[in-house]
């Protein structure tokens, strides 16, 4: 059953948690589930930005709003505030898709102020997933019905040189979430892995939206059609064939070789930037 398919039959008293909600990707998810009558609970880490995109959905789509301003990278302490914002809450949609990388690609040991890059990209990118799963789980299980929307990438696809931990973290979030809904299926639960390609965001550092690289309003509406049909989905089109290509047709070594090259082309563009700057 897809998803879109399903929210009419589900009550308004359920509700959707996205994180990284205020940008791309995640602010996309909250207003499509928002445009299908869900109530909304935002967590991202500006109060500011939240603000503003809580009174974006109430007046557009006039339903229940709430907002949860968290660093998901600072630590497990975090939890216990976000499981008590969410206390009587039916949560029927989890979109885990907070997520950082790095600023540009760069060769492990040169990555700026590494110790701590470690230490937030595996905090905001790994354990955000497996904590809130943790925490919406249990009620899904036991109403037997709920969707965990785990937001990976296509550098989980294969290694990525120069995104060498982020590539990582992500293939983490597709193995974790393809184990889990193979765990659950049979209680009524969904959990997928959804791998973009490149989206028009500011994470992505791609301003204008093209066929290859959407917008992320149109890549969600697309993404959310594959829910309950695919277990992991690039959850767009051209995306889809970008994937087939790249995973069935050509060699691995001869990508991840392919991948090194363009990432060492951006980097050699960003210390050009950086030089120009200076002069």
């Amino acid at each position: 059953m897809m998803c879109c398919d399903n929210f009419k039959s589900r009550t308004l008293l359920e509700n959707s948690v996205v994180t990284g909600a205020t940008d791309g990707i995640g602010k996309a998810y909250a207003k499509e589930l928002a445009k299908h009558g869900m109530s909304i609970v935002l967590i991202s880490r500006s109060q500011e930005k939240l603000d503003q995109v809580a009174n974006e959905i109430r007046e557009q789509f006039k339903v229940e709003t709430k907002t949860l301003a968290l660093d998901f990278g600072e630590g497990t302490e975090i939890y216990k505030v976000i499981e008590a914002g969410l206390d009587g809450l039916e949560i029927g949609i989890l979109v885990n898709n907070v997520g950082i990388s790095y600023n540009y690609p760069e060769y492990f040991l040169d990555v700026p102020d590494l110790d701590n890059v470690v230490n937030k990209m595996i905090n905001i990118n790994i354990v955000s997933v497996c904590k809130m799963t943790k925490m919406v789980l249990p009620a899904m299980v036991k109403r037997s019905k709920g969707i965990i929307l785990n937001v990976s990438s296509a550098s989980a696809l294969y290694p990525v040189p120069l995104l060498t931990l982020y590539s990582a973290t992500k293939s983490f979030v597709d193995f974790f979430s393809q184990a889990l809904h193979v765990e659950y299926k049979s209680k009524g639960i969904i959990v997928q892995s959804v791998l973009p390609f490149y989206v028009a965001t500011k994470m992505s550092k791609i301003r204008r939206p093209t066929l290859s690289k959407p917008s992320p309003e149109t890549y969600v509406k697309a993404a959310l059609k594959t829910v309950g049909l695919q277990m992991q989905t690039n959850g767009y089109l051209p995306h889809a064939i970008m994937g087939w290509i790249t995973t069935s047709l050509l060699p691995t070594s001869l990508v991840i070789k392919q991948s090194m090259k363009m990432n060492q082309s951006l980097r050699a563009r960003h210390f050009k930037k950086l030089k120009e700057k200076g002069d």
